[in-house]
């Protein structure tokens, strides 16, 4: 599924893969997404507004740092005490490549465990 707004969202068309689901064009503000984000069981974000809304609703988020990430997340560690529901994955190198491949390991344990 994507939370992705506007123009991003074209790129979606493009998509070869697995299909996403986009329940997007149905969103008119940030209510529609919070009431959206309330029903899953876990949301995987970069820095936007998407990974701050899923924080303040104390939803299960993850959420993937660039290596030069904005000061509130700090330099180390993966919990931020901004929000208590959100893991942080911290890339160390310009390429998301390796953090990416860290988020796919813990999505396979994640599910392993989901709803256990």
């Amino acid at each position: 599924m994507s939370l992705q707004l506007e123009k991003p969202r074209e790129e979606l068309v493009a998509w070869q893969g697995q299909p996403i689901f986009d329940p997007m064009g149905e969103v008119h503000d940030m209510a529609d997404t919070a009431a959206i984000m309330e029903n899953l069981d876990l949301i995987i974000s970069v820095d936007t507004s998407t990974a701050h809304l899923a924080g303040g609703l104390a939803r299960p988020v993850w959420m993937v740092s660039r290596w030069d990430a904005c000061w509130r997340w700090g330099d180390d560690g993966e919990s931020t005490p901004w929000y208590p529901t959100m893991r942080i994955f911290r890339s160390q190198e310009r390429s998301f490549k390796p953090v990416l491949a860290q988020v796919g390991a813990a999505l396979r344990e994640w599910c392993k465990n989901w709803r256990a």
